[in-house]
């Protein structure tokens, strides 16, 4: 691994113009006390992510990334859903926390340290959730289900397979049969998990348990051959130069056998499984019901936003910035010639406006997309202004598999490979283009593909000097969606609405939409409060369609605290925005504060508001380059 130190040295020189000689030149000869804790910091983070990506070879192949990085061959394997596969992996992290604790932080150079940090925080706030309930770790969404209409194996696994598993060669085929075939024993796993949770009292809310059951079965009915397990194999097989017509012939077969004979009837069993529970699956969709809930929901909640706020900071916090953004939306609606009742329902009504809806079919799906695709090229292009350092990476707009769609979010981002043989993909969920009018598109556009996830997190991927498992491993819902939501505003302040009055509504709109959030959230987790009280707040503050809010209340219900992460994220940096702009003045940069967030990789907000202030240090103190 390369020596971090004098990276972010180089990185600092690019981003101010300059770096005091004494920082430089402790960068590049460091003593031997930092020298060895630097070392053992590196030494200590490659194993990390050795170990992780062979435990969890999907991420893998999502990132594409060397063997040898991972452990070994991965392309042939699924993780391990089990319960023992649990007890591994949360015996893995914490095994990973002790180790990391051998290093001695003190000693380390400041961009080391902030490694040190970032690993550190995601290793204690994966772990934190799993004190109060025998959840499965995860760097990621907490959720204390094992199976719900959200996330779980039949949501993710099937598109997994079609669109991230590469089927370029005889050997990629030969991997994607292993992986189907270990896909039926991965659903068995997650429904062994779900009887032993049940006996514990652990049951998902009842709505969870039906979204699941309908979305199993739907799949479960389909003949084999038209299951996208399948016809992935039968559609990409028969581009493979090595693999003539009857070898592509016998691969598809095996495909259908094993999904007839192995997959479909495990599905099956899982919605035998949940039928069966499904009689004591309860009503509240707040984990407070659960023993251990009201701590286990105050650790996602930090695990998510990596901010000290308590739950009913975090409510105030929403009810404020929904009155804020309610006040900004009022004017622009009566510009509109919407004036009559509340801001909500002024922008319901412009929701049903037939000229802002596309037709609910194939041709108006095809014509939408085609539209997110422009705005996105037109933004891109304004990227320059900005930012200094610009994403390489593409990426694609995909609608949310139909099989998935009826219990998947609105709107979602999967990076590409590292190698850059697979875009990123920006998912919008297509089920009925009514909860998509054209005034709401922009903003998603902005918040999932540029400047938003794809963006950061292509910079953060395309960086030479973060250790792997900062550039690429870890996600801090604080900071990736704060920085989205930011992206939204961003693109506003650049312009983007100046001749769109809609559209701008319409970010209004996401924004009291993520501002609700922090209510309902803690609302449902902390207030106890109903799945009718949340969607009912919700319509009356965004005026959005009831349809698409039960599904967003049912989504908090099962990833607690994930929802808040958007807009404490924002306000955050925003708050170090103006700090660094009143700190700097004139020297203020604003593609410098840009490129300072996003070349360094997810961390948690303490770590970015010490980035910043470190960055703000050096501008400060910067003297100009020796004339020449």
């Amino acid at each position: 691994m390369k020596n971090s130190t004098f990276h972010a040295a180089v990185i600092a020189l690019v981003l101010t113009g300059g770096l005091s000689l004494a920082a430089e030149d402790a960068a590049k000869n460091p003593g031997p006390a930092r020298q060895a804790e630097t070392t053992k910091l590196n030494a200590t983070l490659t194993s990390i992510t050795r170990e992780y990506l062979k435990l969890q070879p999907d991420t893998g192949t999502t990132l594409a990334v060397p063997m040898e990085e991972a452990g070994g061959k991965y392309a042939d394997r699924l993780p391990d859903y089990s319960e023992a596969g649990s007890v591994r992996l949360k015996a893995a992290m914490t095994d990973w926390l002790a180790r990391l604790d051998k290093v001695n932080p003190a000693e380390l150079a400041d961009a080391d340290r902030i490694s040190f940090d970032v690993v550190r925080t995601a290793l204690v706030n994966g772990l934190a959730p799993t004190a109060f309930l025998s959840s499965r770790p995860t760097f990621w969404t907490a959720t204390p289900y094992v199976i719900n209409q959200l996330d779980c194996a039949f949501t993710y696994i099937p598109d997994f397979l079609d669109s991230q598993h590469p089927l370029k060669s005889a050997a990629d085929a030969a991997d994607y049969l292993k992986r189907l075939s270990a896909y039926g024993n991965l659903l068995d796993q997650e429904t062994a998990r779900l009887k032993s949770d049940a006996k514990r009292g652990l049951i998902p809310p009842d709505f969870a348990v039906a979204g699941a059951i309908k979305q199993l079965e739907k799949f479960a009915a389909l003949p084999p051959a038209e299951t996208v397990l399948v016809s992935s194999m039968a559609r990409r097989v028969k581009d493979v130069p090595a693999i003539d017509a009857k070898a592509a012939a016998d691969l598809v077969a095996q495909a259908e056998k094993m999904t007839r004979d192995e997959v479909l009837p495990a599905y099956r069993r899982q919605v035998a499984a949940l039928k069966a529970v499904q009689p004591q699956a309860p009503n509240e969709p707040g984990v407070w019901r659960l023993q251990g809930g009201d701590n286990y929901y105050e650790a996602c909640l930090k695990a998510a936003t990596t901010s000290d706020l308590t739950p009913d900071q975090i409510h105030e916090l929403g009810l404020k910035l929904v009155a804020k953004f309610t006040a900004e939306a009022d004017p622009l609606l009566r510009k509109l010639g919407h004036e009559k009742g509340s801001v909500a329902e002024r922008l319901q009504a412009l929701s049903k406006d037939e000229r802002q809806l596309y037709p609910n079919t194939d041709a108006g799906r095809t014509q939408l997309l085609a539209d997110l695709n422009q705005r996105m090229a037109d933004i891109t292009a304004k990227m320059p202004d900005v930012f200094g350092v610009l994403a390489k990476a593409r990426v694609e707009i995909k609608r949310v598999p139909t099989y998935i769609e009826a219990g998947a979010p609105g709107g979602y981002y999967w990076p590409g490979a590292l190698d850059g043989s697979r875009p990123g993909a920006y998912y919008i969920n297509l089920r009925d283009t009514a909860e998509w009018p054209r005034f709401t598109l922009p903003t998603l556009t902005y918040h999932e593909a540029v400047p938003g996830h794809h963006w950061q997190l292509s910079i953060a991927q395309q960086s030479g000097s973060l250790p792997r498992i900062r550039s690429a491993v870890l996600w801090f819902a604080g900071y990736g969606e704060g920085w989205a939501l930011y992206a939204e505003q961003l693109a506003d302040e650049m312009g983007a609405y100046k001749d769109d009055p809609a559209g701008r509504v319409g970010y209004l709109q996401s924004m009291l939409f993520r501002a609700a959030r922090l209510v309902v959230d803690t609302g449902i987790h902390r207030r106890k409060w109903t799945c009718e009280q949340a969607i009912d707040y919700m319509v009356s503050v965004t005026g959005d369609q009831r349809s698409n809010l039960t599904t967003e209340v049912e989504r908090y219900a099962v990833w607690p605290g994930q929802a808040c992460a958007y807009m404490v994220g924002r306000e955050e940096i925003n708050r170090l925005r103006d700090k660094a702009r009143a700190a700097l003045g004139a020297k203020f940069d604003l593609k410098s504060f840009h490129d300072v967030l996003t070349t360094n990789g997810a961390m948690p907000l303490t770590v970015i508001a010490r980035v910043v202030d470190q960055w703000i240090e050096m501008v400060e103190n910067a003297r100009p380059p020796p004339s020449r």
